[in-house]
């Protein structure tokens, strides 16, 4: 039998394409892979329950490290010498300075305990509202992050600087009877004494702050959004939570989170589509376009 021919609408004659002929779909059009990075509207229900399993595998973890103290008193130790070596010890100072302020070291520990969560759960439901094509390639930034952070408690047990022999720091939950942190007081006992490396206040107030920075279009939420890691990085150091050694810890996992984020979708999430559309929709639209070729 001879090929079909089709009249164009220029009066020229065209052989149908394989494709158009037998309805088959393009090559790697049905991809698992390409399909589980194609960005896609987050269902509300499924990030729920993901989140909250997530932090709750994520606090098991956390508490099950064993609190090797002896090893972790010698990291810090070893911490505090090698800041000194550099000449940038001044976690000491600033605890001691902030301290003698009562009203603003309180509200520190308040800000310590706190906004830790909230912010970062604020930022997760302003992104899924406000910018869903987008939303998993950051939310996978952020998951990265907490699961390399994992390793460096396991493989580091690091007391804070709270906790130190001979420090003289002070701990401002204690000292000003406040409920600030979990990891001081009638609540130490629920939370590993010995995960201070790296520091996921940082890391997270690093992503909330990457985010709303990239991503917000007022000029003032930009700087909020940069301002806040800074503050946070003054508050793990004044209320002796963390080095700010820690904090380098915690940005070296957010990069990795970045990382992994860029090499699954193949560029960053800002460069992303803001809002998607219903991916069936789209694909019985490509199919009718090539049936009717």
């Amino acid at each position: 039998m001879g090929e079909a021919t089709v009249r164009t609408p220029e009066g020229r004659t065209a052989t149908p394409s394989p494709i158009a002929a037998t309805g088959a779909r393009p090559a790697g059009h049905t991809s698992l892979m390409a399909r589980m990075r194609t960005p896609r509207r987050p269902r509300l229900w499924f990030e729920i329950a993901l989140i909250a399993v997530s932090y709750w595998t994520y606090s098991l973890v956390r508490n099950a490290v064993p609190e090797q103290k002896s090893e972790a008193l010698r990291n810090a130790g070893w911490i505090w010498r090698w800041e000194h070596r550099l000449g940038m010890a001044f976690e000491h100072g600033v605890n001691q300075a902030i301290d003698s302020i009562g009203w603003l070291i309180v509200g520190m520990n308040y800000y310590y305990a706190t906004l830790h969560f909230i912010v970062t759960l604020g930022v997760l439901v302003w992104l899924y509202h406000w910018h869903p094509g987008r939303y998993a390639a950051i939310r996978l930034v952020l998951f990265a992050t907490t699961g390399v952070a994992l390793l460096g408690y396991y493989f580091f047990p690091l007391a804070p600087p709270r906790l130190m022999h001979g420090g003289h720091f002070i701990d401002t939950v204690v000292a000003h009877h406040t409920w600030g942190s979990m990891a001081s007081g009638n609540l130490a006992a629920m939370s590993n004494q010995y995960a201070a490396m790296p520091s996921m206040h940082i890391g997270w107030s690093l992503w909330c702050g990457i985010a709303v920075a990239t991503l917000a279009r007022p000029v003032w939420v930009k700087a909020l959004g940069l301002l806040y890691p800074t503050v946070t990085l003054l508050v793990i150091v004044a209320t002796a939570n963390h080095f700010w050694m820690d904090a380098v810890g915690g940005v070296l996992c957010l990069s990795v989170g970045f990382s992994l984020s860029y090499l699954w979708y193949g560029t960053t999430p800002a460069r992303l589509p803001k809002q998607v559309s219903g991916r069936r929709m789209a694909a019985a639209e490509r199919e009718g376009e090539l049936r009717t070729a």
